[in-house]
């Protein structure tokens, strides 16, 4: 071998040693960038700028549990950048996922605010980001399941309420059938029949106007609607019951006010409690209707003379199918739908519905709605608001029973 073939060899050799150290070298480097990262409590480039663009709670956590980096909407969880999870549940959650895999789920409870308010409902989701760092991401279903258990209790109720007629009609028809040899007995059963097949109609009726006022997001009609209006076709429609139980029908209070919304609903609505005010109140009384606006809100009270609600009842009533006296109700024909419906029909165009009771001294019920202005047909003829309400109220004086009403309600 040859001078020449000799320093070849030695010059290949030389490469290759090179290229080994160098390779050693860089797998070498490698290793300790990713024994960097596998403890380091640094962010990956462009996170920060994504949690802070996330509509959902989301936080990043070293092992030690401290918040490194937290979107706008984590803070009202008490979840900001430097402090510790303030949840020990979240802390089982982080456990488990380096426990067990690269991510875990689990719902739980947590505080959102100030310890007052109630505890939400959130679904949580923890992903490894790396060894030392933990993606939290949190969504609120608290109104979801809210809705969801509505739901399921509005079906079991609706069921439950649909048995009594549906068994009475059945019942009813095998008795008619049984005297059918009677004709006394059979107008009797059949007068009764009829009793519980208005029942069952004004109840089907109203658990699909609950239904819909639950499911629509909007008013189908929205315009500018005469309260004047609505109250005299709430009114009109109850006069034949009024008159039936001998019961005075009054009204009184401003006029010429409008309200945003679905003139149909908002007298069915009115119409709800002025039928109960009719069903609760004694022969020989009086249900008055009075209307006022008080700053930007006007004021429709129904006030009767009847046997109240006790103070325990006042904060149910307006729950589906609850009712006072079930054996009242069952007379008057009640479903214990019609406030409940008042309540829906009210919170859609934006107002309240407020109660005054008192047992034996009757019961107020108020709804309050945004006032706006008369539609521009209307306003040439229209006088001053002001002076209109003070001579308004005057009059209706006279038409609302009188009563202490707290906090400053309409009579």
């Amino acid at each position: 071998m040859d001078t020449t073939q000799l320093a070849l060899l030695a010059l290949l050799a030389g490469v290759v040693m090179g290229a080994l150290l160098s390779a050693i070298v860089l797998v070498s480097m490698r290793a300790r960038d990713r024994l960097r990262a596998a403890d380091s409590r640094e962010l990956p480039e462009g996170m920060s700028e994504v949690l802070h663009g996330m509509d959902d709670p989301a936080v990043v956590v070293d092992n030690s549990f401290t918040v490194l980096a937290a979107s706008t909407s984590a803070a009202p969880f008490h979840l900001t950048e430097g402090s510790a999870l303030p949840a020990d549940e979240l802390r089982v959650l982080v456990r488990k996922m380096k426990d067990d895999a690269t991510s875990a789920s689990s719902t739980l409870r947590l505080q959102r605010g100030a310890p007052p308010a109630e505890p939400r409902l959130v679904s949580v989701r923890a992903t490894r980001i790396s060894p030392r760092l933990t993606l939290l991401v949190l969504r609120d279903i608290t109104e979801r399941e809210r809705v969801e258990q509505m739901r399921r209790d509005f079906v079991a109720n609706t069921s439950h309420e649909l048995k009594t007629p549906v068994g009475a009609v059945s019942l009813l028809a095998e008795a008619i059938e049984s005297a059918a040899d009677d004709p006394d007995q059979v107008r009797v059963f059949a007068s009764r029949l009829t009793a519980e097949a208005h029942r069952l109609a004004l109840l089907t009726s109203r658990i699909m106007n609950l239904s819909r006022l639950q499911s629509a997001d909007e008013l189908s009609e929205e315009r500018s609607v005469s309260v004047d209006e609505v109250i005299a076709s709430a009114v009109d429609a109850h006069t034949l019951q009024a008159e039936s139980a001998g019961v005075t029908l009054t009204r009184g209070g401003s006029r010429g006010l409008y309200v945003r919304g679905d003139g149909q609903i908002l007298s069915e609505a009115v119409g709800n409690l002025i039928a109960n005010a009719i069903a609760y109140s004694p022969k020989g009384s009086s249900v008055g209707v009075g209307v006022k606006a008080v700053d930007d809100i006007v004021e429709i009270a129904v006030a009767d003379r009847g046997i109240g609600i006790p103070e325990a009842d006042q904060e149910r009533i307006f729950e589906r199918f609850y009712r006072t006296d079930q054996a009242r109700s069952r007379r008057t024909g009640g479903t214990g739908l019609g406030l409940a419906i008042v309540k829906h029909a009210v919170q859609r165009h934006g107002g309240e519905v407020r109660l005054w009771s008192r047992p034996g001294n009757g019961s107020t019920f108020t709804i309050r709605l945004p006032l706006v202005e008369p539609p521009l047909d209307d306003a040439p003829g229209r006088r001053p608001r002001r002076k209109r309400h003070a001579s308004a109220l005057g009059r209706a004086a006279a038409s609302v029973p009188s009563r202490p009403v707290p906090n400053g309600e309409p009579e």
